[in-house]
């Protein structure tokens, strides 16, 4: 199974998703491809993304904002779209399913440092939980066609 998350710019709440995404089906044992990309991709991760993912033992910083043309868009089994905006401007693809989150844009949040940084972790919180789920229902269908 491929699995994408999109957002417009590729650079937090994608990026925490897929690596939620990959260390979550590892734990699980769950065959899947992990992609992340941006309908608009930044030039760089949100370091708060970094920071705040480094938190839970998990380092993206080898990922990389990327575009749809840069994953195997056409192929994906599930498209998770992350924001609005990106909900209206990725192309449905026949026969995969679109499922929306909609999560609100850390890196837009204005405030000090601190209340950025625990912005980030709220939604960084949404997107573990939202992608746990995700991945245990994956793992019982697995188990239930069996």
């Amino acid at each position: 199974m491929k699995i994408g998350f999109i957002c417009t710019g590729n650079s937090a709440r994608s990026q925490m998703a897929e690596g939620f995404a990959r260390r979550l089906a590892g734990i699980l044992k769950i065959n899947i491809q992990v992609y992340s990309a941006g309908s608009k991709p930044a030039k760089e991760i949100n370091p708060l993304a970094i920071e705040v993912m480094k938190e839970k033992g998990i380092d993206i910083t080898s990922q990389r904002p990327k575009g749809l043309e840069a994953i195997p868009y056409g192929e994906l089994d599930l498209v998770i779209t992350l924001c609005d905006s990106a909900k209206q401007t990725c192309p449905v693809l026949p026969g995969s399913k679109m499922v929306h989150w909609d999560l609100p844009d850390p890196a837009s949040f204005e405030g000090t440092i601190e209340e950025k940084l625990e912005f980030f972790r709220k939604v960084r919180d949404e997107i573990e939980e939202r992608v746990w789920d995700l991945l245990q229902s994956l793992q019982l269908r697995k188990v239930n066609s069996a």
